[in-house]
């Protein structure tokens, strides 16, 4: 039987996985090289055994009988977010919204109170608008033990919930479409850059794409972000 496992270290939440991790674990799945859609149902337990299995025809993760992600190809394509230079996305993250207040300050993406070499510590911050309105961005350099499809996911995870301004809107992953068409290389600094586009009562739409140094498109996400409060989530 094939299962799914999120480890403590890739926590979103205190008390469950990070969503693009568990999302990216679950791609993986599904099948590298291609545009994936997962959708979160509940927050991924961690250190459990999550049974995978194929359910008309989608990639399904339980937990206690219960969907907790589900995976598929992707139906939609995938638009780059405008890019930024690296000079520009490391004078960003001076301003990183977190660094004042975080709903979950432990993420293993952009947590604050995480280690460096521990979690990626990918604090974006706002940079001018462009074509995709309100944006964040950051650097990142992988480490060896962030090499891996999952991280690159996470790594596209967090940023455009930061460009829909997190501080003032609490939001947890609820759908994740990415692509990654290359890992980012151990030891050169890539560029993290998100967008916001929009909200619909609770739910609040965002994109994001890794850029490498030379300013090649790494990957590609679009995100569907619920609203929530955050004290249900500690």
């Amino acid at each position: 039987m094939t299962e799914l496992t999120v480890p403590a270290r890739f926590n979103g939440p205190p008390r469950s996985g990070n969503g693009g991790w568990t999302a990216g674990a679950l791609a993986a799945l599904v099948g590298e090289g291609q545009a994936v859609t997962v959708r979160l149902h509940r927050p991924p337990p961690l250190e459990v055994a999550m049974p995978v299995a194929e359910e008309d025809g989608a990639t399904v993760a339980t937990h206690d009988g219960a969907p907790v992600a589900t995976a598929g190809p992707a139906t939609v394509e995938l638009r780059r977010v405008e890019p930024v230079t690296a000079e520009e996305a490391r004078a960003a993250s001076e301003h990183y919204p977190g660094h004042a207040h975080h709903p979950f300050p432990t993420c293993f993406v952009c947590g604050t109170a995480r280690e460096p070499g521990d979690g990626l510590r990918i604090f974006p911050g706002p940079v001018a608008d462009g074509a995709d309105g309100t944006r964040a961005a950051a650097t990142w350099t992988p480490t060896d033990s962030q090499a891996s499809y999952a991280v690159a996911w996470a790594a596209l995870d967090c940023v455009s919930a930061w460009g829909a301004d997190l501080t003032e809107r609490e939001l947890v992953l609820g759908t994740m479409t990415a692509r990654i068409d290359e890992l980012p290389p151990v030891g050169e600094e890539v560029v993290v850059v998100g967008g916001s586009r929009g909200t619909e009562g609770r739910k609040t739409f965002g994109a994001a794409t890794l850029y490498g140094a030379d300013g090649r498109v790494l990957a590609l996400a679009e995100h569907v972000w619920i609203a929530i409060d955050a004290k249900e989530f500690s």
